[in-house]
Protein backbone atom coordinates (compact mmCIF):
# COMPACT_ATOMS: atom_id res chain seq x y z
CA UNK A 1 0.00 0.00 0.00
CA UNK A 2 1.28 3.45 -0.55
CA UNK A 3 1.93 5.23 1.97
CA UNK A 4 -0.17 7.98 1.50
CA UNK A 5 -3.28 6.22 -0.41
CA UNK A 6 -4.97 5.22 3.20
CA UNK A 7 -7.14 7.51 5.14
CA UNK A 8 -4.99 7.93 7.53
CA UNK A 9 -3.22 8.88 5.41
CA UNK A 10 -16.19 31.83 11.94
CA UNK A 11 -14.42 33.47 9.51
CA UNK A 12 -13.58 37.28 10.35
CA UNK A 13 -16.86 39.49 10.80
CA UNK A 14 -18.52 40.04 8.05
CA UNK A 15 -19.42 43.55 6.97
CA UNK A 16 -22.76 44.65 5.62
CA UNK A 17 -22.89 43.17 2.28
CA UNK A 18 -24.17 44.43 -0.88
CA UNK A 19 -27.09 42.22 -2.07
CA UNK A 20 -26.81 40.54 -5.49
CA UNK A 21 -30.55 40.00 -7.29
CA UNK A 22 -31.70 36.75 -6.83
CA UNK A 23 -30.54 33.89 -9.23
CA UNK A 24 -33.58 32.90 -10.79
CA UNK A 25 -35.03 29.69 -13.10
CA UNK A 26 -38.12 27.27 -13.13
CA UNK A 27 -38.12 24.57 -10.24
CA UNK A 28 -38.22 21.78 -13.14
CA UNK A 29 -34.98 23.29 -14.92
CA UNK A 30 -32.83 22.27 -12.19
CA UNK A 31 -30.82 19.31 -13.54
CA UNK A 32 -29.83 18.17 -9.73
CA UNK A 33 -31.30 17.76 -6.26
CA UNK A 34 -30.12 18.45 -3.02
CA UNK A 35 -32.28 16.54 -0.54
CA UNK A 36 -31.57 17.43 3.40
CA UNK A 37 -33.40 15.15 6.10
CA UNK A 38 -32.36 14.60 9.69
CA UNK A 39 -29.74 12.17 10.84
CA UNK A 40 -31.05 9.30 13.89
CA UNK A 41 -27.87 9.65 15.48
CA UNK A 42 -26.92 13.37 16.00
CA UNK A 43 -23.21 13.99 14.72
CA UNK A 44 -21.66 17.85 15.85
CA UNK A 45 -19.08 19.36 14.48
CA UNK A 46 -16.75 20.63 17.16
CA UNK A 47 -15.87 24.10 17.42
CA UNK A 48 -12.53 23.00 17.10
CA UNK A 49 -12.31 21.22 13.91
CA UNK A 50 -10.38 23.41 11.84
CA UNK A 51 -6.26 23.16 12.52
CA UNK A 52 -2.82 23.76 11.56
CA UNK A 53 0.16 21.41 11.65
CA UNK A 54 3.97 23.05 11.73
CA UNK A 55 6.64 21.68 11.95
CA UNK A 56 7.82 20.65 15.27
CA UNK A 57 11.35 22.49 14.61
CA UNK A 58 9.73 25.52 13.82
CA UNK A 59 10.28 26.08 17.82
CA UNK A 60 14.01 26.27 16.88
CA UNK A 61 13.03 30.12 16.12
CA UNK A 62 11.67 30.85 19.54
CA UNK A 63 9.77 34.16 18.00
CA UNK A 64 8.27 32.20 15.30
CA UNK A 65 5.18 31.26 17.17
CA UNK A 66 4.80 34.05 19.82
CA UNK A 67 2.60 37.05 20.84
CA UNK A 68 5.23 39.68 18.31
CA UNK A 69 3.83 37.29 15.43
CA UNK A 70 0.77 39.80 15.16
CA UNK A 71 0.35 38.96 11.24
CA UNK A 72 0.53 34.92 11.92
CA UNK A 73 -2.00 35.54 14.99
CA UNK A 74 -4.39 37.39 12.40
CA UNK A 75 -4.14 34.93 9.71
CA UNK A 76 -5.38 32.34 12.65
CA UNK A 77 -8.38 34.03 13.94
CA UNK A 78 -9.72 34.56 10.49
CA UNK A 79 -9.29 31.22 9.95
CA UNK A 80 -11.17 30.04 13.08
CA UNK A 81 -12.01 31.89 16.42
CA UNK A 82 -11.00 28.07 17.91
CA UNK A 83 -8.64 26.48 15.62
CA UNK A 84 -6.47 23.61 16.94
CA UNK A 85 -2.46 24.13 16.59
CA UNK A 86 -0.63 20.57 16.04
CA UNK A 87 3.11 20.60 16.30
CA UNK A 88 5.10 17.26 15.00
CA UNK A 89 6.48 16.54 11.69
CA UNK A 90 9.41 14.64 10.81
CA UNK A 91 11.21 17.48 12.10
CA UNK A 92 9.97 16.34 15.75
CA UNK A 93 12.50 13.15 15.63
CA UNK A 94 15.44 15.47 15.74
CA UNK A 95 14.42 18.11 18.34
CA UNK A 96 15.64 18.06 21.20
CA UNK A 97 14.77 19.78 24.41
CA UNK A 98 17.45 22.03 26.53
CA UNK A 99 15.97 22.26 29.82
CA UNK A 100 18.88 24.50 30.64
CA UNK A 101 22.33 24.99 30.32
CA UNK A 102 23.47 21.84 31.65
CA UNK A 103 21.60 20.08 29.36
CA UNK A 104 23.68 17.99 26.62
CA UNK A 105 22.70 17.75 23.09
CA UNK A 106 22.35 14.07 21.81
CA UNK A 107 23.79 12.32 19.77
CA UNK A 108 22.60 12.59 16.23
CA UNK A 109 21.28 9.72 14.63
CA UNK A 110 22.37 8.83 11.32
CA UNK A 111 20.42 6.06 9.53
CA UNK A 112 22.94 3.68 7.20
CA UNK A 113 22.68 3.27 3.54
CA UNK A 114 22.03 5.85 0.74
CA UNK A 115 21.25 8.98 2.61
CA UNK A 116 19.71 10.58 -1.08
CA UNK A 117 16.78 8.11 -0.53
CA UNK A 118 16.09 8.87 3.31
CA UNK A 119 13.53 11.68 3.56
CA UNK A 120 14.24 12.76 7.07
CA UNK A 121 16.36 15.44 8.64
CA UNK A 122 19.81 15.22 9.07
CA UNK A 123 20.41 17.60 11.74
CA UNK A 124 19.25 18.46 15.35
CA UNK A 125 16.58 21.25 15.80
CA UNK A 126 17.31 22.64 19.88
CA UNK A 127 13.97 24.26 21.34
CA UNK A 128 14.49 26.03 24.56
CA UNK A 129 11.99 27.29 27.25
CA UNK A 130 11.88 30.30 25.81
CA UNK A 131 10.38 28.90 22.88
CA UNK A 132 7.40 27.01 24.92
CA UNK A 133 6.99 30.62 26.57
CA UNK A 134 6.58 32.13 23.83
CA UNK A 135 4.63 29.65 22.23
CA UNK A 136 1.94 30.08 25.02
CA UNK A 137 1.46 34.10 24.27
CA UNK A 138 0.94 32.65 20.44
CA UNK A 139 -1.60 30.59 22.07
CA UNK A 140 -3.36 33.36 24.25
CA UNK A 141 -3.48 35.58 21.51
CA UNK A 142 -5.11 33.57 18.90
CA UNK A 143 -7.32 32.10 21.38
CA UNK A 144 -6.47 28.19 19.79
CA UNK A 145 -5.71 25.32 21.56
CA UNK A 146 -2.38 22.46 20.67
CA UNK A 147 -1.25 19.10 20.08
CA UNK A 148 2.37 18.82 21.54
CA UNK A 149 4.48 15.83 19.07
CA UNK A 150 7.60 14.62 21.28
CA UNK A 151 10.28 13.36 19.52
CA UNK A 152 10.10 9.06 19.51
CA UNK A 153 12.15 8.56 16.85
CA UNK A 154 15.74 9.81 18.44
CA UNK A 155 14.86 10.22 22.32
CA UNK A 156 15.11 8.91 25.61
CA UNK A 157 11.84 8.36 28.04
CA UNK A 158 13.70 11.02 30.80
CA UNK A 159 13.77 13.62 28.32
CA UNK A 160 11.17 13.35 27.16
CA UNK A 161 9.01 13.69 30.33
CA UNK A 162 11.30 16.60 30.96
CA UNK A 163 9.76 18.48 27.87
CA UNK A 164 6.33 17.07 28.54
CA UNK A 165 6.54 18.73 32.46
CA UNK A 166 7.81 21.64 31.13
CA UNK A 167 5.39 21.84 28.25
CA UNK A 168 2.26 21.09 30.04
CA UNK A 169 3.23 23.62 33.13
CA UNK A 170 3.19 26.54 30.45
CA UNK A 171 0.64 25.49 28.07
CA UNK A 172 -1.75 23.98 30.56
CA UNK A 173 -4.50 25.89 29.93
CA UNK A 174 -4.00 25.50 26.16
CA UNK A 175 -3.02 21.91 25.43
CA UNK A 176 -5.33 19.01 23.85
CA UNK A 177 -3.07 16.38 24.39
CA UNK A 178 0.76 14.90 23.57
CA UNK A 179 1.89 12.95 20.39
CA UNK A 180 4.43 10.72 20.48
CA UNK A 181 6.33 10.30 17.57
CA UNK A 182 5.13 10.65 14.03
CA UNK A 183 4.84 8.33 11.23
CA UNK A 184 5.80 5.38 13.79
CA UNK A 185 4.45 2.52 10.87
CA UNK A 186 7.11 4.26 8.35
CA UNK A 187 10.50 3.87 11.37
CA UNK A 188 11.51 0.97 9.69
CA UNK A 189 11.63 2.31 5.81
CA UNK A 190 14.65 3.17 4.30
CA UNK A 191 13.15 6.52 3.98
CA UNK A 192 13.35 6.83 7.31
CA UNK A 193 15.38 4.46 9.08
CA UNK A 194 14.84 5.63 12.78
CA UNK A 195 14.51 1.81 13.52
CA UNK A 196 15.88 -1.40 11.75
CA UNK A 197 13.72 -3.17 9.51
CA UNK A 198 11.85 -5.96 11.61
CA UNK A 199 10.72 -3.35 13.93
CA UNK A 200 7.11 -3.55 13.95
CA UNK A 201 3.70 -1.97 15.89
CA UNK A 202 4.49 -4.62 18.93
CA UNK A 203 7.96 -2.74 19.24
CA UNK A 204 6.27 0.40 18.50
CA UNK A 205 3.60 -0.47 21.43
CA UNK A 206 6.14 -1.48 24.21
CA UNK A 207 8.55 1.75 23.76
CA UNK A 208 6.04 3.96 23.44
CA UNK A 209 3.93 2.77 26.42
CA UNK A 210 7.20 3.39 28.07
CA UNK A 211 7.55 7.10 27.16
CA UNK A 212 4.00 7.85 28.18
CA UNK A 213 4.64 6.61 31.48
CA UNK A 214 7.67 7.96 31.91
CA UNK A 215 5.32 11.63 31.25
CA UNK A 216 3.27 10.18 33.37
CA UNK A 217 5.12 9.93 36.36
CA UNK A 218 6.01 13.67 35.65
CA UNK A 219 2.67 14.94 34.61
CA UNK A 220 -0.41 12.79 36.14
CA UNK A 221 -3.00 14.22 34.40
CA UNK A 222 -1.32 14.01 31.09
CA UNK A 223 -3.48 13.16 27.63
CA UNK A 224 -2.39 11.08 24.91
CA UNK A 225 -3.21 10.17 21.53
CA UNK A 226 -1.52 8.14 18.45
CA UNK A 227 -0.20 6.55 16.57
CA UNK A 228 0.07 9.50 14.13
CA UNK A 229 0.59 7.32 11.13
CA UNK A 230 1.50 7.86 7.91
CA UNK A 231 -0.99 5.39 6.25
CA UNK A 232 -1.05 2.01 8.60
CA UNK A 233 -4.99 1.30 9.41
CA UNK A 234 -4.13 -1.78 11.34
CA UNK A 235 -2.06 0.37 13.86
CA UNK A 236 -4.67 2.66 14.54
CA UNK A 237 -7.24 0.47 15.42
CA UNK A 238 -4.45 -1.97 17.25
CA UNK A 239 -3.56 1.44 19.16
CA UNK A 240 -7.23 1.87 20.17
CA UNK A 241 -7.72 -0.98 21.31
CA UNK A 242 -4.75 -1.93 23.25
CA UNK A 243 -3.55 1.72 24.70
CA UNK A 244 -7.28 2.12 25.96
CA UNK A 245 -6.54 -1.07 27.98
CA UNK A 246 -2.88 -0.82 29.17
CA UNK A 247 -3.59 3.20 30.16
CA UNK A 248 -7.03 3.57 30.73
CA UNK A 249 -8.64 7.32 30.89
CA UNK A 250 -5.41 8.37 29.46
CA UNK A 251 -5.65 7.78 25.69
CA UNK A 252 -8.14 10.77 24.09
CA UNK A 253 -8.15 10.46 20.36
CA UNK A 254 -6.46 8.18 17.47
CA UNK A 255 -4.59 10.10 15.22
CA UNK A 256 -3.11 9.79 11.31
CA UNK A 257 -2.16 11.58 8.39
CA UNK A 258 -3.95 11.73 5.08
CA UNK A 259 -2.30 13.32 1.83
CA UNK A 260 -4.68 12.97 -1.08
CA UNK A 261 -1.69 12.47 -3.84
CA UNK A 262 2.21 12.60 -4.64
CA UNK A 263 4.79 13.01 -4.53
CA UNK A 264 4.87 15.68 -6.80
CA UNK A 265 7.20 15.09 -9.74
CA UNK A 266 4.63 12.21 -10.42
CA UNK A 267 3.05 13.33 -13.75
CA UNK A 268 -0.03 11.20 -12.46
CA UNK A 269 -0.64 13.58 -9.69
CA UNK A 270 -2.77 16.32 -11.77
CA UNK A 271 -5.64 18.36 -10.66
CA UNK A 272 -7.75 16.17 -12.12
CA UNK A 273 -6.87 13.38 -9.78
CA UNK A 274 -7.01 15.45 -6.82
CA UNK A 275 -10.49 16.75 -7.37
CA UNK A 276 -11.81 12.95 -8.59
CA UNK A 277 -11.61 12.36 -4.77
CA UNK A 278 -10.77 9.20 -2.98
CA UNK A 279 -13.90 6.02 -2.69
CA UNK A 280 -11.85 4.64 0.27
CA UNK A 281 -12.62 7.09 3.11
CA UNK A 282 -15.81 6.26 4.00
CA UNK A 283 -14.98 3.32 4.20
CA UNK A 284 -11.65 3.71 6.39
CA UNK A 285 -13.99 6.20 8.60
CA UNK A 286 -16.31 3.36 9.59
CA UNK A 287 -13.15 0.90 10.59
CA UNK A 288 -12.37 4.05 12.72
CA UNK A 289 -15.43 4.96 14.47
CA UNK A 290 -16.02 1.30 14.94
CA UNK A 291 -12.99 1.57 17.30
CA UNK A 292 -13.51 4.78 18.77
CA UNK A 293 -17.14 5.42 19.51
CA UNK A 294 -16.83 2.37 22.11
CA UNK A 295 -14.06 3.38 23.95
CA UNK A 296 -15.25 7.13 24.09
CA UNK A 297 -12.48 8.11 22.30
CA UNK A 298 -12.18 10.19 19.02
CA UNK A 299 -10.01 10.56 15.53
CA UNK A 300 -7.94 13.75 14.07
CA UNK A 301 -6.19 13.76 10.63
CA UNK A 302 -3.29 16.06 12.23
CA UNK A 303 -1.19 16.14 9.38
CA UNK A 304 -1.81 15.81 5.54
CA UNK A 305 -2.58 18.00 2.59
CA UNK A 306 -3.16 17.76 -1.01
CA UNK A 307 0.10 16.40 -2.46
CA UNK A 308 2.65 14.80 -0.05
CA UNK A 309 6.91 15.77 0.30
CA UNK A 310 5.91 19.75 -0.32
CA UNK A 311 2.71 19.67 -2.27
CA UNK A 312 3.15 20.37 -6.03
CA UNK A 313 3.32 24.10 -7.79
CA UNK A 314 0.09 24.57 -9.50
CA UNK A 315 -1.93 22.40 -7.74
CA UNK A 316 -1.50 22.41 -4.48
CA UNK A 317 -0.68 26.22 -4.29
CA UNK A 318 -3.86 27.03 -6.41
CA UNK A 319 -7.91 27.54 -6.47
CA UNK A 320 -8.21 23.52 -7.08
CA UNK A 321 -6.91 22.82 -3.68
CA UNK A 322 -9.35 25.64 -2.16
CA UNK A 323 -12.11 22.82 -3.49
CA UNK A 324 -10.44 19.81 -2.37
CA UNK A 325 -9.91 21.18 1.08
CA UNK A 326 -13.34 22.55 2.24
CA UNK A 327 -14.83 19.33 0.50
CA UNK A 328 -11.91 17.14 2.03
CA UNK A 329 -12.61 18.70 5.64
CA UNK A 330 -16.48 18.60 5.84
CA UNK A 331 -16.48 14.55 4.37
CA UNK A 332 -14.54 13.72 7.13
CA UNK A 333 -16.65 15.23 9.77
CA UNK A 334 -19.66 13.59 7.91
CA UNK A 335 -18.26 10.22 9.28
CA UNK A 336 -17.61 11.71 12.55
CA UNK A 337 -14.10 12.84 12.61
CA UNK A 338 -13.26 15.54 15.25
CA UNK A 339 -10.89 17.77 13.37
CA UNK A 340 -8.75 18.50 10.74
CA UNK A 341 -4.73 19.51 10.61
CA UNK A 342 -3.66 20.90 7.04
CA UNK A 343 0.21 21.43 6.88
CA UNK A 344 2.45 24.12 6.44
CA UNK A 345 5.08 26.15 7.68
CA UNK A 346 7.91 28.04 6.17
CA UNK A 347 9.99 26.47 3.50
CA UNK A 348 13.36 26.43 5.03
CA UNK A 349 12.13 23.84 8.17
CA UNK A 350 9.64 21.95 5.35
CA UNK A 351 12.45 21.46 3.62
CA UNK A 352 14.51 20.09 6.33
CA UNK A 353 11.93 18.07 7.63
CA UNK A 354 12.53 16.11 4.28
CA UNK A 355 15.96 15.68 4.00
CA UNK A 356 16.47 18.67 2.39
CA UNK A 357 15.18 17.53 -0.56
CA UNK A 358 12.74 19.70 -2.74
CA UNK A 359 10.88 17.71 -5.57
CA UNK A 360 7.85 20.67 -6.21
CA UNK A 361 10.75 22.51 -7.44
CA UNK A 362 11.44 19.95 -9.98
CA UNK A 363 8.15 20.72 -11.41
CA UNK A 364 7.91 24.56 -10.94
CA UNK A 365 6.92 26.17 -14.73
CA UNK A 366 9.07 29.00 -13.27
CA UNK A 367 11.91 29.75 -10.84
CA UNK A 368 10.94 28.88 -7.48
CA UNK A 369 11.59 30.99 -4.78
CA UNK A 370 10.54 28.64 -2.05
CA UNK A 371 12.61 25.66 -1.46
CA UNK A 372 9.27 23.68 -0.49
CA UNK A 373 5.67 24.32 1.14
CA UNK A 374 3.55 24.86 -1.70
CA UNK A 375 0.70 23.03 0.10
CA UNK A 376 0.87 25.76 3.07
CA UNK A 377 -2.79 27.27 3.97
CA UNK A 378 -0.84 30.51 4.96
CA UNK A 379 2.59 31.92 3.51
CA UNK A 380 5.28 31.97 6.17
CA UNK A 381 8.42 33.33 4.41
CA UNK A 382 11.10 35.40 5.58
CA UNK A 383 11.40 38.94 4.37
CA UNK A 384 8.06 38.44 2.39
CA UNK A 385 3.95 39.60 4.01
CA UNK A 386 1.94 36.81 5.51
CA UNK A 387 -0.35 35.33 3.08
CA UNK A 388 -3.72 33.60 2.75
CA UNK A 389 -2.65 31.18 0.02
CA UNK A 390 -6.09 29.31 -1.74
CA UNK A 391 -6.14 26.41 0.63
CA UNK A 392 -7.01 29.03 2.86
CA UNK A 393 -9.99 29.86 1.69
CA UNK A 394 -11.43 26.34 0.91
CA UNK A 395 -10.92 26.04 5.08
CA UNK A 396 -12.58 29.24 6.20
CA UNK A 397 -15.46 28.00 3.95
CA UNK A 398 -15.94 24.43 5.56
CA UNK A 399 -15.12 25.91 8.98
CA UNK A 400 -18.68 27.83 8.69
CA UNK A 401 -20.21 24.59 9.59
CA UNK A 402 -18.49 23.83 12.47
CA UNK A 403 -20.59 24.07 16.05
CA UNK A 404 -24.08 22.70 13.52
CA UNK A 405 -25.09 19.12 13.82
CA UNK A 406 -24.99 17.80 10.38
CA UNK A 407 -27.89 16.98 8.55
CA UNK A 408 -28.16 13.97 5.92
CA UNK A 409 -27.30 15.48 2.75
CA UNK A 410 -27.97 13.13 -0.67
CA UNK A 411 -26.89 14.81 -3.55
CA UNK A 412 -28.22 13.85 -7.05
CA UNK A 413 -25.99 15.59 -9.53
CA UNK A 414 -26.54 13.91 -12.61
CA UNK A 415 -22.26 13.32 -13.59
CA UNK A 416 -21.81 16.51 -12.34
CA UNK A 417 -18.10 16.37 -9.83
CA UNK A 418 -19.30 17.81 -6.79
CA UNK A 419 -20.48 17.63 -3.39
CA UNK A 420 -22.66 19.29 -0.60
CA UNK A 421 -22.73 19.03 3.20
CA UNK A 422 -25.36 20.68 5.68
CA UNK A 423 -25.00 21.51 9.47
CA UNK A 424 -28.12 23.11 11.50
CA UNK A 425 -26.83 25.85 13.63
CA UNK A 426 -29.78 27.30 15.75
CA UNK A 427 -32.72 28.02 13.19
CA UNK A 428 -30.38 28.48 10.55
CA UNK A 429 -29.25 25.69 7.83
CA UNK A 430 -25.59 25.80 6.47
CA UNK A 431 -25.28 24.06 2.85
CA UNK A 432 -21.34 23.79 1.69
CA UNK A 433 -21.56 22.92 -1.61
CA UNK A 434 -18.40 21.86 -4.00
CA UNK A 435 -18.44 22.15 -7.58
CA UNK A 436 -15.14 20.35 -8.42
CA UNK A 437 -16.38 19.56 -11.95
CA UNK A 438 -14.11 21.56 -14.60
CA UNK A 439 -16.70 22.05 -17.38
CA UNK A 440 -19.99 21.34 -16.22
CA UNK A 441 -22.31 24.33 -14.12
CA UNK A 442 -24.90 23.02 -11.10
CA UNK A 443 -28.91 23.99 -11.31
CA UNK A 444 -29.44 22.36 -8.17
CA UNK A 445 -32.68 22.26 -5.89
CA UNK A 446 -32.15 22.26 -2.56
CA UNK A 447 -35.13 20.11 -0.65
CA UNK A 448 -35.29 21.31 3.69
CA UNK A 449 -36.65 18.94 6.46
CA UNK A 450 -38.54 21.68 6.76
CA UNK A 451 -40.50 25.71 5.21
CA UNK A 452 -37.92 28.11 4.31
CA UNK A 453 -38.26 31.45 5.48
CA UNK A 454 -35.34 32.86 3.34
CA UNK A 455 -32.90 31.05 1.72
CA UNK A 456 -28.87 33.48 0.09
CA UNK A 457 -25.96 32.43 -1.46
CA UNK A 458 -23.87 33.94 1.33
CA UNK A 459 -20.30 33.42 0.17
CA UNK A 460 -19.41 32.19 -3.31
CA UNK A 461 -16.09 30.56 -3.68
CA UNK A 462 -13.93 31.52 -6.75
CA UNK A 463 -11.28 32.24 -9.17
CA UNK A 464 -10.43 32.62 -12.72
CA UNK A 465 -9.30 28.92 -13.13
CA UNK A 466 -8.84 25.67 -10.96
CA UNK A 467 -4.62 26.63 -11.82
CA UNK A 468 -5.06 30.21 -10.68
CA UNK A 469 -2.71 30.94 -7.74
CA UNK A 470 -4.11 34.64 -7.19
CA UNK A 471 -7.35 36.49 -6.86
CA UNK A 472 -8.93 33.56 -5.39
CA UNK A 473 -11.99 35.47 -3.71
CA UNK A 474 -14.78 34.21 -0.77
CA UNK A 475 -17.79 36.34 -0.87
CA UNK A 476 -16.05 38.38 -3.46
CA UNK A 477 -13.53 39.43 -1.04
CA UNK A 478 -9.63 38.42 -0.64
CA UNK A 479 -7.92 38.23 2.63
CA UNK A 480 -5.57 41.12 2.55
CA UNK A 481 -2.09 41.55 4.31
CA UNK A 482 -3.34 42.03 7.66
CA UNK A 483 -5.62 39.10 7.46
CA UNK A 484 -8.63 41.36 7.53
CA UNK A 485 -11.69 39.82 5.26
CA UNK A 486 -15.19 40.65 4.97
CA UNK A 487 -18.14 39.57 3.03
CA UNK A 488 -19.09 41.95 0.17
CA UNK A 489 -21.85 40.17 -1.55
CA UNK A 490 -24.49 38.05 -0.30
CA UNK A 491 -27.30 36.79 -3.17
CA UNK A 492 -30.90 35.77 -2.40
CA UNK A 493 -32.95 32.45 -3.88
CA UNK A 494 -35.19 31.64 -4.69
CA UNK A 495 -37.78 29.86 -2.30
CA UNK A 496 -40.80 27.63 -2.68
CA UNK A 497 -42.14 26.17 0.42
CA UNK A 498 -39.65 23.73 1.69
CA UNK A 499 -36.90 24.15 -1.39
CA UNK A 500 -34.49 26.57 -2.50
CA UNK A 501 -32.83 26.15 -5.83
CA UNK A 502 -29.16 27.76 -6.31
CA UNK A 503 -27.01 27.80 -9.86
CA UNK A 504 -23.29 27.42 -8.73
CA UNK A 505 -20.69 27.42 -11.62
CA UNK A 506 -18.16 25.01 -13.16
CA UNK A 507 -15.31 25.03 -10.38
CA UNK A 508 -16.77 26.84 -8.11
CA UNK A 509 -18.32 27.13 -4.45
CA UNK A 510 -20.82 28.25 -2.72
CA UNK A 511 -22.47 28.37 1.31
CA UNK A 512 -26.21 28.50 1.24
CA UNK A 513 -28.01 29.84 4.35
CA UNK A 514 -31.33 28.67 4.65
CA UNK A 515 -33.67 30.21 7.53
CA UNK A 516 -36.19 27.89 8.69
Amino acid sequence: MNRRSFLLRTGAAAATAAAWPAHSFPLSAASSALRLTERSVETRIPLTYTGLSFELAQLSEPEFFSAASTSLIAHCRTLSANGVLRIGGNSSEFCWFQADASTPEPKLHVPSGDLNANWMPHRLFRITPQAVDNLAGFLKATGWRIIYGINFGNNTPERAATEAAYVASKLSGYLEYFQIGNEPDLYRSASNGTRPPGWDFDDYAREWAGFARAILAKVPNAKFAGPDVAGSSDWVTRFGERMTVELPGKIVAVTGHYYASGPPNDPRVTIEHLLRGNPKIADDMKRIEAITQPRGIVYRMTEGNSCYRGGKPGMSDAFASALWAGDYMLELASFGCSGVNFHGGSGAFLSASLGDHTPGMDVAKKPQTMRAGYYTPIRVEPGTPVKAMPIFYGMMMANQLTGGTLLDASLDVNGVNATAYAARVGKTIKIAIFNKDAAQPLDLAIQSPQRIRSASASWRLQASALDATESVTLAGAEVDPQAYWSARTTERLEVNGSSAQIHVPAASGALVLLEI
